[in-house]
Protein backbone atom coordinates (compact mmCIF):
# COMPACT_ATOMS: atom_id res chain seq x y z
CA UNK A 1 0.00 0.00 0.00
CA UNK A 2 1.30 3.44 -0.98
CA UNK A 3 0.98 5.70 2.04
CA UNK A 4 1.83 8.88 0.16
CA UNK A 5 -0.83 11.58 0.54
CA UNK A 6 -2.55 9.64 3.30
CA UNK A 7 -2.67 10.36 6.97
CA UNK A 8 -0.63 7.95 9.03
CA UNK A 9 -3.74 6.62 10.81
CA UNK A 10 -5.64 6.04 7.57
CA UNK A 11 -2.66 4.19 6.14
CA UNK A 12 -2.29 1.93 9.19
CA UNK A 13 -6.02 1.12 9.27
CA UNK A 14 -5.90 0.22 5.58
CA UNK A 15 -2.97 -2.12 6.12
CA UNK A 16 -4.75 -3.81 9.05
CA UNK A 17 -7.86 -4.47 6.97
CA UNK A 18 -5.78 -5.96 4.21
CA UNK A 19 -4.25 -8.38 6.71
CA UNK A 20 -7.58 -9.45 8.21
CA UNK A 21 -9.09 -12.64 6.79
CA UNK A 22 -11.88 -12.00 4.30
CA UNK A 23 -15.33 -12.73 5.68
CA UNK A 24 -18.03 -14.47 3.68
CA UNK A 25 -21.32 -12.59 3.66
CA UNK A 26 -24.09 -13.75 5.97
CA UNK A 27 -26.77 -14.82 3.50
CA UNK A 28 -30.51 -15.47 3.66
CA UNK A 29 -31.70 -18.96 2.75
CA UNK A 30 -34.93 -20.94 2.99
CA UNK A 31 -36.04 -24.56 3.07
CA UNK A 32 -39.37 -26.39 3.37
CA UNK A 33 -40.21 -28.64 6.29
CA UNK A 34 -42.04 -31.95 5.92
CA UNK A 35 -45.33 -30.16 6.72
CA UNK A 36 -44.59 -27.64 3.95
CA UNK A 37 -43.66 -24.65 6.11
CA UNK A 38 -41.04 -22.35 4.59
CA UNK A 39 -38.36 -21.58 7.19
CA UNK A 40 -35.68 -18.91 6.92
CA UNK A 41 -32.11 -19.23 8.11
CA UNK A 42 -28.93 -17.15 8.02
CA UNK A 43 -25.76 -18.80 6.79
CA UNK A 44 -22.11 -18.03 6.15
CA UNK A 45 -21.03 -20.73 3.76
CA UNK A 46 -17.62 -21.62 5.14
CA UNK A 47 -16.51 -25.07 3.95
CA UNK A 48 -15.44 -26.17 7.43
CA UNK A 49 -16.48 -29.71 8.34
CA UNK A 50 -18.08 -28.48 11.57
CA UNK A 51 -21.36 -26.56 11.45
CA UNK A 52 -22.54 -24.35 14.32
CA UNK A 53 -26.35 -24.20 14.32
CA UNK A 54 -27.80 -21.44 16.53
CA UNK A 55 -31.42 -21.67 17.76
CA UNK A 56 -33.00 -18.53 19.31
CA UNK A 57 -35.57 -18.32 22.09
CA UNK A 58 -39.24 -17.41 22.32
CA UNK A 59 -40.28 -14.85 19.65
CA UNK A 60 -36.66 -14.06 18.80
CA UNK A 61 -35.22 -14.02 15.27
CA UNK A 62 -32.06 -15.62 13.92
CA UNK A 63 -30.40 -12.19 13.77
CA UNK A 64 -30.18 -12.04 17.56
CA UNK A 65 -27.12 -14.34 17.10
CA UNK A 66 -25.39 -11.79 14.85
CA UNK A 67 -22.37 -11.39 17.16
CA UNK A 68 -21.73 -15.13 17.06
CA UNK A 69 -22.30 -15.48 13.31
CA UNK A 70 -19.71 -12.82 12.54
CA UNK A 71 -17.25 -13.99 15.19
CA UNK A 72 -17.20 -17.65 14.19
CA UNK A 73 -17.83 -17.46 10.45
CA UNK A 74 -14.17 -17.62 9.38
CA UNK A 75 -13.51 -20.73 11.43
CA UNK A 76 -16.77 -22.67 11.15
CA UNK A 77 -19.79 -23.07 8.91
CA UNK A 78 -22.35 -20.99 10.86
CA UNK A 79 -26.14 -21.09 10.59
CA UNK A 80 -28.93 -19.46 12.62
CA UNK A 81 -32.57 -20.48 12.28
CA UNK A 82 -35.72 -18.40 12.35
CA UNK A 83 -38.05 -20.96 13.99
CA UNK A 84 -41.54 -21.31 12.62
CA UNK A 85 -43.64 -18.18 13.19
CA UNK A 86 -40.52 -16.18 14.09
CA UNK A 87 -38.46 -13.72 12.08
CA UNK A 88 -38.71 -14.21 8.33
CA UNK A 89 -40.07 -17.77 8.50
CA UNK A 90 -43.64 -18.68 7.55
CA UNK A 91 -46.36 -18.08 10.12
CA UNK A 92 -48.44 -21.29 10.19
CA UNK A 93 -51.31 -21.68 12.63
CA UNK A 94 -50.02 -25.00 13.95
CA UNK A 95 -46.81 -26.75 14.98
CA UNK A 96 -46.10 -24.58 18.02
CA UNK A 97 -44.92 -27.32 20.35
CA UNK A 98 -41.52 -28.76 21.22
CA UNK A 99 -41.63 -31.93 19.14
CA UNK A 100 -42.62 -30.21 15.90
CA UNK A 101 -40.17 -27.35 16.40
CA UNK A 102 -37.38 -29.81 17.19
CA UNK A 103 -38.31 -31.72 14.05
CA UNK A 104 -37.88 -28.48 12.11
CA UNK A 105 -34.29 -28.34 13.43
CA UNK A 106 -33.73 -31.97 12.48
CA UNK A 107 -35.00 -31.31 8.96
CA UNK A 108 -32.80 -28.23 8.63
CA UNK A 109 -29.78 -30.36 9.55
CA UNK A 110 -30.76 -32.87 6.87
CA UNK A 111 -31.18 -30.01 4.40
CA UNK A 112 -27.76 -28.55 5.22
CA UNK A 113 -26.15 -32.00 5.07
CA UNK A 114 -23.16 -31.15 7.31
CA UNK A 115 -20.52 -33.68 8.30
CA UNK A 116 -20.89 -32.73 11.96
CA UNK A 117 -22.96 -30.12 13.77
CA UNK A 118 -22.95 -28.46 17.18
CA UNK A 119 -26.45 -27.26 18.08
CA UNK A 120 -26.52 -24.17 20.30
CA UNK A 121 -29.94 -23.41 21.79
CA UNK A 122 -30.89 -20.47 23.97
CA UNK A 123 -33.87 -20.38 26.35
CA UNK A 124 -36.77 -22.09 24.54
CA UNK A 125 -34.20 -23.09 21.93
CA UNK A 126 -32.38 -25.08 24.63
CA UNK A 127 -35.53 -27.12 25.32
CA UNK A 128 -35.95 -27.64 21.58
CA UNK A 129 -32.33 -28.79 21.34
CA UNK A 130 -32.86 -31.35 24.10
CA UNK A 131 -36.06 -32.54 22.44
CA UNK A 132 -34.11 -32.83 19.18
CA UNK A 133 -31.55 -35.21 20.67
CA UNK A 134 -34.29 -37.14 22.47
CA UNK A 135 -36.46 -37.73 19.42
CA UNK A 136 -34.16 -37.79 16.40
CA UNK A 137 -31.11 -39.44 14.85
CA UNK A 138 -27.87 -38.24 16.44
CA UNK A 139 -25.43 -39.29 13.70
CA UNK A 140 -24.43 -35.74 12.71
CA UNK A 141 -24.57 -34.13 16.17
CA UNK A 142 -21.10 -33.74 17.65
CA UNK A 143 -22.12 -31.77 20.76
CA UNK A 144 -24.81 -29.46 22.11
CA UNK A 145 -24.66 -26.14 23.94
CA UNK A 146 -27.54 -25.13 26.23
CA UNK A 147 -27.81 -21.44 27.04
CA UNK A 148 -29.56 -19.97 30.10
CA UNK A 149 -32.53 -22.32 30.50
CA UNK A 150 -33.64 -24.98 32.94
CA UNK A 151 -33.03 -28.59 31.87
CA UNK A 152 -35.62 -30.24 34.07
CA UNK A 153 -38.23 -29.45 36.68
CA UNK A 154 -39.38 -31.55 39.62
CA UNK A 155 -43.01 -30.42 39.34
CA UNK A 156 -45.13 -32.95 37.37
CA UNK A 157 -47.57 -31.83 34.70
CA UNK A 158 -50.56 -31.90 37.07
CA UNK A 159 -48.90 -29.22 39.24
CA UNK A 160 -48.64 -25.56 38.28
CA UNK A 161 -45.54 -24.83 36.21
CA UNK A 162 -43.06 -22.79 38.31
CA UNK A 163 -42.87 -20.18 35.52
CA UNK A 164 -46.64 -19.92 35.08
CA UNK A 165 -47.02 -16.63 37.00
CA UNK A 166 -44.45 -15.01 34.71
CA UNK A 167 -45.64 -16.64 31.50
CA UNK A 168 -49.28 -15.85 32.25
CA UNK A 169 -48.29 -12.20 32.63
CA UNK A 170 -46.47 -12.46 29.30
CA UNK A 171 -49.63 -13.85 27.69
CA UNK A 172 -51.67 -10.93 28.97
CA UNK A 173 -49.09 -8.41 27.82
CA UNK A 174 -48.79 -9.97 24.37
CA UNK A 175 -52.55 -9.81 23.87
CA UNK A 176 -53.39 -6.49 25.53
CA UNK A 177 -50.50 -4.17 24.63
CA UNK A 178 -48.23 -6.02 22.23
CA UNK A 179 -45.88 -3.24 21.13
CA UNK A 180 -45.18 -1.70 24.54
CA UNK A 181 -44.98 -5.09 26.22
CA UNK A 182 -42.49 -6.39 23.64
CA UNK A 183 -40.33 -3.28 23.82
CA UNK A 184 -40.08 -3.50 27.62
CA UNK A 185 -39.84 -7.28 27.79
CA UNK A 186 -36.75 -7.70 25.62
CA UNK A 187 -34.83 -4.95 27.41
CA UNK A 188 -35.04 -6.92 30.66
CA UNK A 189 -32.78 -9.55 29.10
CA UNK A 190 -29.79 -7.17 29.08
CA UNK A 191 -27.67 -5.69 31.86
CA UNK A 192 -25.30 -3.81 29.55
CA UNK A 193 -26.13 -0.84 27.37
CA UNK A 194 -27.07 -1.19 23.73
CA UNK A 195 -27.87 1.52 21.16
CA UNK A 196 -31.54 2.42 20.95
CA UNK A 197 -31.47 1.34 17.31
CA UNK A 198 -30.53 -2.18 18.42
CA UNK A 199 -33.70 -2.54 20.51
CA UNK A 200 -35.86 -0.89 17.86
CA UNK A 201 -34.71 -3.41 15.25
CA UNK A 202 -35.04 -6.32 17.66
CA UNK A 203 -38.54 -5.26 18.74
CA UNK A 204 -39.61 -4.98 15.11
CA UNK A 205 -38.45 -8.56 14.56
CA UNK A 206 -40.13 -9.83 17.74
CA UNK A 207 -43.41 -8.41 16.49
CA UNK A 208 -43.34 -10.77 13.49
CA UNK A 209 -44.72 -13.68 15.52
CA UNK A 210 -48.55 -13.72 15.38
CA UNK A 211 -50.10 -13.09 18.77
CA UNK A 212 -52.14 -16.31 18.75
CA UNK A 213 -49.05 -18.38 17.93
CA UNK A 214 -47.08 -16.80 20.77
CA UNK A 215 -49.87 -17.47 23.26
CA UNK A 216 -50.29 -21.06 22.05
CA UNK A 217 -46.59 -21.74 22.45
CA UNK A 218 -46.56 -20.42 26.02
CA UNK A 219 -49.74 -22.29 26.92
CA UNK A 220 -48.27 -25.54 25.60
CA UNK A 221 -45.12 -25.00 27.67
CA UNK A 222 -47.17 -24.46 30.82
CA UNK A 223 -49.71 -27.25 30.42
CA UNK A 224 -48.74 -29.87 27.82
CA UNK A 225 -44.99 -30.17 27.32
CA UNK A 226 -42.68 -32.59 29.07
CA UNK A 227 -41.04 -30.75 31.95
CA UNK A 228 -38.12 -32.96 32.86
CA UNK A 229 -35.48 -33.37 30.17
CA UNK A 230 -32.73 -34.32 32.62
CA UNK A 231 -32.94 -37.99 31.57
CA UNK A 232 -32.08 -36.86 28.03
CA UNK A 233 -28.84 -35.34 29.33
CA UNK A 234 -28.19 -38.46 31.42
CA UNK A 235 -28.27 -40.61 28.28
CA UNK A 236 -26.57 -38.21 25.87
CA UNK A 237 -23.07 -39.61 25.33
CA UNK A 238 -21.50 -36.57 23.66
CA UNK A 239 -20.10 -33.31 25.02
CA UNK A 240 -22.49 -30.74 26.48
CA UNK A 241 -21.72 -27.17 27.44
CA UNK A 242 -24.09 -25.27 29.72
CA UNK A 243 -23.62 -21.49 29.52
CA UNK A 244 -25.55 -19.37 32.00
CA UNK A 245 -26.07 -15.73 32.85
CA UNK A 246 -25.16 -14.28 36.23
CA UNK A 247 -28.75 -13.96 37.42
CA UNK A 248 -29.43 -15.69 40.73
CA UNK A 249 -31.80 -18.28 39.27
CA UNK A 250 -29.24 -19.15 36.59
CA UNK A 251 -26.49 -19.58 39.18
CA UNK A 252 -28.81 -21.97 41.04
CA UNK A 253 -29.25 -23.94 37.80
CA UNK A 254 -25.47 -24.14 37.43
CA UNK A 255 -25.11 -25.48 40.97
CA UNK A 256 -27.78 -28.12 40.37
CA UNK A 257 -26.14 -29.17 37.11
CA UNK A 258 -22.70 -29.52 38.73
CA UNK A 259 -24.15 -31.88 41.32
CA UNK A 260 -25.90 -34.10 38.78
CA UNK A 261 -23.35 -33.93 35.94
CA UNK A 262 -19.91 -33.23 37.44
CA UNK A 263 -18.17 -33.73 34.06
CA UNK A 264 -20.37 -31.24 32.19
CA UNK A 265 -18.70 -28.04 30.96
CA UNK A 266 -20.55 -25.29 32.85
CA UNK A 267 -19.77 -21.59 32.39
CA UNK A 268 -21.32 -18.51 34.00
CA UNK A 269 -20.78 -15.24 32.14
CA UNK A 270 -20.60 -12.47 34.73
CA UNK A 271 -22.66 -9.29 34.58
CA UNK A 272 -25.19 -10.60 32.09
CA UNK A 273 -28.92 -10.84 31.70
CA UNK A 274 -30.86 -13.66 30.08
CA UNK A 275 -29.62 -12.78 26.57
CA UNK A 276 -26.12 -13.60 27.76
CA UNK A 277 -24.65 -14.12 24.27
CA UNK A 278 -25.81 -10.67 23.10
CA UNK A 279 -25.38 -8.87 26.41
CA UNK A 280 -21.63 -9.60 26.62
CA UNK A 281 -20.91 -11.24 23.27
CA UNK A 282 -17.13 -11.25 23.53
CA UNK A 283 -17.15 -13.02 26.89
CA UNK A 284 -19.74 -15.51 25.65
CA UNK A 285 -17.83 -16.16 22.43
CA UNK A 286 -14.63 -16.85 24.34
CA UNK A 287 -16.14 -19.57 26.55
CA UNK A 288 -17.92 -21.10 23.58
CA UNK A 289 -14.72 -21.02 21.53
CA UNK A 290 -12.79 -22.88 24.23
CA UNK A 291 -15.44 -25.58 24.28
CA UNK A 292 -15.43 -25.92 20.49
CA UNK A 293 -11.65 -26.20 20.43
CA UNK A 294 -11.85 -28.99 23.02
CA UNK A 295 -13.93 -31.05 20.57
CA UNK A 296 -11.02 -31.50 18.18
Amino acid sequence: MNCNNRTFLTCVVGIIFQLLPAQSPIEDHYFFTSDKVKLHYLESNNDNDLTLLFIPGFLCPAMIWEYQLHYFQNKYHVVALDPRSQGQSDKPSDGHYLFRRSLDIHELIKHLDPKKVVVIGWSLGALETLTLVKENDLDRIKAIVLVDMYIGLDEPARVQHPSEPFWSAWMRGIQQDRINWTNNWIRRFYQNEKPESYFETLTENLMQTPTNSAVTLLSNLMHLEERDLRPVVDQFNRPIQYILSSQSWAIDLADEARQRWPKMQIDIVNNTGHAVFADRPQAFNEVLELFLESLN
